[in-house]
């Protein structure tokens, strides 16, 4: 089953999707409240848009190309949507990272990107958790999270704009500060290379950007082994294109020791709260020496998600110096 968001007037509506076939969901205006309904309810989600009853059928292409489908999981007030993500995660991401920090020296001792990748192979499947903690860094609230098919804009003062393409896992926080997986979903975990590159410690300015992710939410189980493809479109032509794997057949930690390290913290427990996590990736088109630019098409797609998920690059003007008023 899948599930996604529909522009609707001056709200949004919800549509169930199941093989081929697509229709609205009746008495449901978002998957915020079906999701809240299930965790309040004990109920699985799959009962309770049963219970709701099929409306009307979806032409979920035509949706998409008018620009109709939205994010399929938000908040009703984006300061309690949390954009999160973990990295060196999959097999091969450790060779991705260190060729963007590559040493100046063969001498060098092993990269800490190479430390913390061994640590999770060595540890991020244990048969009891919690395993080894991965790498983790935050994105921004729901301000910042960009619809499909939406802009993806660097700020004046970044360096680079590249895509990242990953599964995210999207959740709701129970009345009791249980968290609950509604389920998962492509997403662009959009990232400023370049400034990385600088220096490792860098890595949390780089990650403070928009991310998007959608169209659709697979509810339910996630395949072992999610097979897709990234591409970039300049003027209408493929520039680069590259398969991506994801799931945990292909990972060096399994969801459930990821889920743990984030969830364990209190402050992202708080009830009634949305989580879009991503999980990371081992493939980047800047990796291949691929510079984005302006008006280029980010697009990620993989058969288990349904449709693609497709963003333009922007650029933000350069912005004055921040400054800070003394009250």
């Amino acid at each position: 089953m899948h599930l996604s968001q529909l522009l609707d007037g001056a709200g949004t509506a919800v549509v169930v999707r199941e093989g081929a076939e697509a229709f609205l969901v009746q008495g449901a205006a978002s998957t915020y409240d079906l999701a809240m309904e299930a965790a309040r309810t004990g109920q699985s989600l799959a009962d309770v848009v049963a219970a709701h009853g099929r409306g009307d059928p979806v032409d979920l292409p035509a949706m998409a190309a008018q620009g109709r489908l939205t994010l399929p999981l938000t908040h009703p007030d984006p300061a309690h949507l949390h954009l999160t993500g973990t990295g060196l995660t999959h097999l091969g991401s450790a060779a991705t990272r260190d060729a963007m920090h590559a040493k100046a020296s063969q001498d060098e001792a092993v990269s800490d990107s190479m430390k913390m990748f061994r640590m999770g192979l060595e540890n991020g499947k244990p048969d009891t958790l919690p395993g080894v903690q991965p790498e983790w860094f935050y994105k921004g609230n729901g301000t910042v999270a960009v619809p499909p098919g939406g802009t993806l804009t660097s700020p004046g003062f970044a360096q680079d704009g590249g895509e990242e393409p990953e599964v995210a896992g999207l959740y709701v926080i129970g009345p009791d500060g249980t968290p609950a997986r509604v389920g998962w979903t492509l997403a662009n975990e959009f990232s400023d290379h370049v400034m990385e590159r600088v220096n490792y410690l860098y890595l949390a300015h780089s990650k403070l950007r928009p991310a998007s992710y959608g169209p659709e939410i697979l509810v339910g189980d996630l395949p072992a082994d999610v097979q897709g493809t990234s591409r970039i479109r300049r003027a209408g032509e493929v520039i680069w294109e590259k398969p991506f794997l994801s799931g945990e057949a292909n990972m060096s930690h399994s969801f459930a020791n990821l889920e743990h390290h984030h969830f364990k913290y209190g402050v992202f427990c708080q009830p009634g709260d949305v989580h879009v996590h991503m999980f990371g990736t081992a493939t980047l088109s800047f990796a291949d020496g691929i510079q984005a630019e302006t008006g280029d098409i980010f697009e990620i797609e993989a058969p288990a998600f349904g449709l693609p998920l497709t963003n333009t690059l922007g650029q933000a003007d350069p912005a004055p110096v921040a400054r800070v008023r003394a009250l």
